[in-house]
């Protein structure tokens, strides 16, 4: 398993994350816990010790799924999850204040089973709280144990400049990248070389598109947050670009006998080489697809072919 080091930390995590949205048991369809247990637990076995989750995922569910089944692997595993999104009275909004840093942290330790977070990532940046109260706060916590590291997600290179005082206590950042969404690689690439910290890529299958299971037929039912339009991967022209994308997938994976997706994760992988790929997973066998892609490396041509086709130059 290929790893790397979370700064500032003794922590070591595996290049491959599981991430825990779908653990949420909202907005994916039909999702079976008992799958997603399995699924981890089978994560853990392949060599993959890196999960991710926030607790606004099933409001709190995701967390507690997390908590309860990895618990007896406590000493094996790192814990990832994320504050700043609150909903109260049916409405959803941003928050980094430190008096809700200290509510969501104590909340998401119960529901994880933990005394001690590895790594805590502000899910948005609010606009509202100075950027250097909430990292004062998050150094605090820091500083008495119940985080390990501390983690951005969302960001955009705009903000630099005033996380500069705090570079050395950014241990990684998470935004949107795959072969389907590559307009923030170069805010990307700026960011981990302006806070020499790790990033982390969500949307690493295109929410499923990356997979190979979907062609221009598409269609998901209510209860699955794709059957709306603001998740373009799977509408109009970004849908008809996606499908070109995936057919050039086609060959690398059957030349390297892998799934589709497995080269959707190793192409981020081969991208980033400082980087870790986020995956939602749902299945056992979701979760061994994926792993696949630290079997292989893409060729220099098979690179270059899905770099052009991504990027429109095919």
């Amino acid at each position: 398993m290929e790893t790397i080091n979370l700064k500032g930390t003794a922590l070591t995590v595996s290049r491959l994350c599981m991430g825990g949205c779908p653990a949420g048991e909202f907005g994916w369809g039909n999702v079976s816990r008992a799958e997603v247990e399995r699924a981890m637990l089978r994560a853990i076995e392949l060599g993959v010790n890196f999960f991710d989750t926030a607790d606004t995922y099933g409001l709190g569910r995701s967390e507690e799924t997390l908590g309860e089944t990895l618990r007896a692997h406590r000493g094996q595993v790192v814990l990832a999850t994320k504050f700043g999104v609150r909903v109260e009275n049916g409405k959803t909004f941003f928050d980094n204040s430190p008096a809700y840093i200290e509510k969501a942290l104590a909340a998401s330790l119960a529901r994880l089973r933990t005394d001690c977070v590895d790594l805590y990532q502000a899910h948005y940046l609010d606009g509202v709280t100075p950027v250097s109260e909430m990292m004062e706060a998050l150094i605090r916590h820091q500083e008495k144990g119940d985080i390990r590291a501390i983690g951005l997600s969302n960001i955009d290179p705009a903000i630099l400049p005033e996380l500069e005082p705090y570079r050395e206590h950014i241990a990684t950042f998470q935004n949107h990248f795959s072969l389907a969404h590559r307009d923030d690689e170069a805010a990307m690439r700026r960011i981990a070389d302006g806070l020499a910290a790790a990033p982390l890529t969500w949307g690493s299958l295109g929410q499923g598109m990356l997979t190979g299971k979907y062609g221009a037929d598409v269609h998901f039912e209510a209860n699955d947050r794709r059957s709306r339009s603001v998740y373009d991967n799977f509408y109009g022209d970004k849908l008809k670009k996606n499908l070109r994308i995936v057919e050039a997938m086609r060959p690398i994976a059957r030349a390297h006998g892998v799934p589709v997706s497995g080269v959707a994760v190793r192409w981020i992988l081969d991208s980033l080489p400082g980087g870790v790929v986020i995956t939602g997973v749902k299945s056992p066998a979701q979760a061994e697809a994926n792993a696949i892609a630290l079997t292989f490396a893409l060729t220099a041509d098979e690179k270059a072919a899905l770099d052009g086709v991504s990027s429109g130059e095919a």
